[in-house]
């Protein structure tokens, strides 16, 4: 974990005299003022039990031993209340932020390729009580519109505050809401309008443009569209029997005093809030029947978790909402009155792909406190900023190194370091605005190297999360003042979680040091079912002999003494080879992803052969280097196709793999180079970046008949 300090030895032993000095005169008056006994306290104690005291569980939080915790308030048990409550108490308070487009151009890149660039103004706000106003007029216009209660409507849009103005009016007058990741194919998206038999969707002008158009025939129900940009579109070339509205039209209809005055239906705690369908990683996506409940159970845990929070937040939202981690982290921040800022991958910091060089990203504008991750986004920066040390000039990385690795052994005590924070980490850290205090980390494992790294460089804790659509992306977080890596923490005080033996993996309660098995996890946060799956809800979903409801993840964990899970596996990554030895492909990939050569891996075995092999996205920076020391030259695509190159990141790969421990049977053999990475558009990944194992075996077929020989 420490990074590799070239430097004479007498150098060396200099700087650590220095700083051996420096502590003993500081380490006092730190220690007492700081609070640093507290924080070690709280990170050795307890944070969950065994209820039965069986080593199967079921664990619970250990201020939840008693009953699992399902409400933020007393009495606020619909989400609609929870918007109203939040209106309530901070009325003028921001909250929902957008910054203003001042230009478009295109940017011609040296390979001939057109990037069209932004750059953008400050955030304009409104208000809770205009955003209560807007949903309220927004829901009015569509009822007004033939939209019923109870009956379900889509939206099909990327991460904007129309998204949440949305949602928030289809709960004030119970519209189940379907939601739709971006990047489904056409196939996926008429599937789910279908199923859900929606007349009325929320799209966004080049969503109907760029995927919607191209489906509306295969959506024979759907009668009315309606288009979250402010500016108005003539749309002639679409089917008949079709109407497009204006958001802002709707809500001006909304508005009109004969339909205001109608009264609206509200919503009960076991009725439908949310359709949420998966981003298909294994197939056909499914919907996810979510209830009012359900959500509001969810993101009560959550909000525990995160100390000190309230209207003082600001919360940066780019992820898809359509995905239940940013639901809910919106879902929480709205709850407790603080700004949420609206953002996207392409627009998220200064260096970002549509970001005018010059000018500034999101993050340095509304220099959040809070913000929501997923692995494959922090690998990136971890990649990005340490690929920067190493341009450095000898005096500026011998710094950052030595830096480094001393703040690593001090937070790995329980200790901070404010002056290398103010020193070295405070350029990295204004990489995310400067005043980011909490990560929150889920969607998929994130490893120890890179959760380090954000500890180290942004100067705040990441909060590892674990949890899945059925359960409202709820199930355990870590505490923030707890340093350890791998661990996803204790339960959520909304939820419980037992172990069940897996014979065939051979994964049992009973094992020692630490008892292991399948998570399943119940509690008031574990949604209502797939819809219309009923074979599914058999197999995934079953109810207790006191009437809570569990849900089978698949996932293999293990229990640590003080109550924190760790990921150890996962039932359907497992392969057995020809041999008979089980292979964790997620095991796999996890290991080898912080090789400075890989963006993005995806291993792969079939049981009739004897060893693993592996699909490669390189990084392209790191491999052009390595070619050029090599003596090979192409373009980037002949580089990724040269068979050398394959044995020379391989030879790399298999190097990781060895430090990183994996067995020989778990290393990859062979690899295929891919020139074109994979992104939620190719439809090799989800929006979250987890890999579609499927369509990356079909993508990769003849490259798989290559290595195994085949031909």
């Amino acid at each position: 974990m420490k990074l590799k300090e070239d430097i004479p030895p007498l150098l060396l032993q200099v700087f650590r005299s220095v700083v051996w000095v420096y502590s003993v005169i500081t380490f006092i008056p730190w220690y007492l003022l700081s609070g640093a006994a507290a924080n070690q306290e709280r990170a050795k104690r307890v944070k969950a039990r065994s209820a039965s005291g069986r080593p199967a569980g079921p664990y619970r939080a250990v201020n939840a031993q008693n009953r699992l915790v399902s409400l933020l308030h007393e009495g606020v048990d619909t989400l609609d209340k929870v918007f109203e409550y939040a209106v309530q108490h901070f009325p003028e308070r921001d909250c929902l932020g957008t910054r203003e487009v001042l230009s478009e151009e295109d940017e011609i890149q040296p390979n001939g390729k057109v990037f069209k660039k932004v750059i953008l103004g400050e955030y304009n706000w409104l208000s809770y009580q205009s955003t209560f106003d807007a949903c309220r007029c927004f829901g009015s216009g569509l009822a007004a519109l033939g939209q019923k209660p109870l009956c379900n409507i889509a939206i099909f849009c990327e991460t904007r505050a129309e998204w949440i103005i949305s949602a928030q009016a289809c709960f004030m007058y119970n519209f189940p809401l379907v939601t739709l990741y971006s990047t489904l194919g056409g196939a996926a998206i008429a599937h789910g309008l279908n199923e859900t038999e929606v007349t009325h969707i929320i799209t966004s002008k080049d969503l109907l443009q760029s995927r919607l158009k191209a489906i509306l025939l295969e959506v024979p129900r759907l009668q009315h569209i309606i288009v979250v940009d402010s500016k108005p579109t003539a749309w002639t070339d679409l089917p008949r029997g079709i109407m497009v509205h204006n958001m802002a039209s709707v809500q001006e209809l909304g508005a009109k005093p004969e339909n205001m005055s109608l009264p609206r239906q509200h919503p009960q705690p076991s009725d439908i809030a949310v359709i949420m369908y998966t981003s298909g990683s294994t197939g056909i996506p499914k919907g996810v029947m979510i209830s009012h409940s359900n959500l509001i159970a969810g993101i009560t845990g959550m909000a525990e978790r995160i100390p000190n929070l309230d209207e003082n937040d600001t919360y940066i939202g780019y992820l898809p909402l359509a995905h239940v981690l940013e639901l809910s982290a919106e879902l929480v921040c709205v709850s407790h009155g603080c700004r949420i800022g609206y953002s996207s991958p392409q627009t998220l910091a200064d260096q970002s792909t549509k970001i005018k060089r010059g000018s500034k990203g999101d993050t340095s504008v509304l220099k959040p406190t809070l913000m929501a991750a997923v692995p494959e986004i922090m690998d990136r920066i971890y990649k990005n900023v340490m690929s920067k040390v190493q341009e450095m000039n000898g005096f500026q990385r011998t710094l950052f190194v030595l830096a480094y690795n001393y703040k690593l052994e001090q937070i790995t005590k329980g200790y901070s370091t404010p002056l290398c924070d103010r020193l070295v980490f405070h350029k990295v850290r204004s990489l995310l605005g400067g005043n980011t205090r909490v990560l929150l980390s889920g969607g998929a494992p994130l490893s120890a190297a890179t959760q380090r790294f954000m500890n180290i460089c942004f100067c705040c804790p990441v909060g590892q999360g674990y949890g899945l659509t059925e359960t409202c992306g709820a199930g355990t977080i870590s505490e923030l003042w707890d340093y350890s890596t791998g661990r996803v923490g204790a339960p959520l005080v909304c939820s419980e979680i037992t172990l069940k033996d897996w014979e065939e993996g051979g994964y049992y309660s009973t094992d020692t040091p630490n008892p292991r098995g399948e998570i399943l996890i119940g509690g008031p946060n574990v949604t209502m079912g797939y819809y219309k799956n009923e074979a599914r809800n058999r197999e995934d979903f079953f109810v207790d002999q006191t009437g809570q409801r569990w849900f089978c993840t698949g996932d293999i964990g293990e229990f640590h003494p003080d109550g924190c899970l760790k990921i150890i596996d996962r039932k359907k990554d497992l392969v057995k080879l020809q041999a008979g030895e089980y292979v964790s492909l997620g095991k796999v990939e996890a290991a080898l992803k912080n090789c400075p050569l890989i963006d993005n891996i995806c291993a792969y075995a079939n049981s009739d052969q004897s060893y693993v092999i592996g699909f490669v996205v390189p990084n392209q920076k790191q491999l052009m280097s390595l070619a050029e020391q090599c003596g090979v030259r192409g373009s980037w695509e002949e580089i990724c196709n040269n068979p050398d190159m394959e044995k020379e990141v391989l030879r790399t790969i298999t190097e990781t793999a060895v430090t990183a421990k994996l067995e020989r049977f778990e290393i990859p053999k062979k690899i295929r180079l891919s020139a074109e990475p994979w992104t939620p558009e190719t439809g090799l990944v989800t929006d979250a970046f987890k890999l579609k194992r499927k369509e990356l075996k079909n993508h990769y077929l003849d490259d798989i008949e290559r290595m195994y020989g085949g031909k």
